[in-house]
């Protein structure tokens, strides 16, 4: 699996889903691209340094202020629209996602589905908003994934909570409990929201492991290798089933 160029200054967590990216942003014609929660940017920028149009709609005035300035910074201020608003409404806040048939070629839906009151009915925005033939990009935390995590660091109880579907820290927490999602939940979801979902795959299988073992060897591991190690893990079982995030690319027919 290759990585897109516009991943070489990007985390190496996110090396597959940009590898599963390339194919659609590199294929030559700019694309009108909608990120739903894209933030601050991480995607948007590269994305639009690609020469592509990129909307993002995000609740966060904050995030989307960052993402004008990143945006500039870039010298692709001119091709990044931030719009303030929430991914179950798409029809409200974008008004090309308003009708049957949407306009955007690709649609982004990246750490989203855990915090939104209805995945079911984002993911239907995010399909309407599509135009026929359109790619829609959708990446979730893994629940064996977060498990895994909250063992490896010392909290076997939070580990079983989060097994059972349950909210590993009650007390601590301000904010409902984030989603984590099975890959054949997700599958199901993207499938009743009228999308052909393609192969999955594994986000972060490695990095974030990585990064919560402490010592000099973890902190020097070269980026690089980390990179190439991720996209060699992310496709394959068992080591995508443990890995961070679950990442699919899916098309509108």
């Amino acid at each position: 699996m290759p990585a897109s160029p516009a991943a070489d200054q990007l985390p190496a967590r996110a090396a597959a889903v940009w590898a599963a990216l390339d194919p659609v942003v590199t294929a030559g014609a700019p694309l009108r691209v909608l990120d739903v929660g894209g933030g601050s940017g991480n995607f948007a920028v590269p994305l639009a340094r690609l020469g592509h149009e990129v909307t993002v709609v995000d609740p966060s005035a904050d995030a989307l202020a960052t993402l004008s300035r990143r945006a500039g910074t870039a010298g692709v201020g001119d091709r990044v629209r931030g719009v303030q608003g929430d991914g179950d409404l798409l029809h409200e806040v974008i008004p090309a996602a308003a009708g049957t048939d949407g306009s955007y070629d690709l649609a982004l839906c990246h750490s989203v589905l855990e915090v939104v009151d209805d995945p079911a009915t984002t993911l239907h925005e995010l399909a309407r908003a599509l135009r026929p033939g359109g790619t829609a990009s959708i990446a979730a935390a893994n629940r064996a994934g977060a498990v895994l995590a909250r063992a490896v660091a010392g909290h076997p109880v939070e580990a079983l909570a989060l097994l059972e579907d349950r909210d590993p820290a009650p007390r601590r927490a301000r904010r409902p409990a984030r989603r984590r999602f099975a890959p054949a939940d997700l599958l199901a979801l993207v499938e009743a929201a009228g999308l052909r979902p393609g192969a999955w795959r594994g986000v972060s299988v490695v990095a974030d492991l990585l990064d919560m073992t402490s010592g000099e060897a973890a902190s020097g591991a070269d980026p690089d290798a980390v990179r190439r190690l991720e996209l060699a893990l992310a496709g394959s079982s068992p080591y995508r089933d443990v890995a961070a995030g679950v990442h699919l690319l899916a098309t509108r027919p």
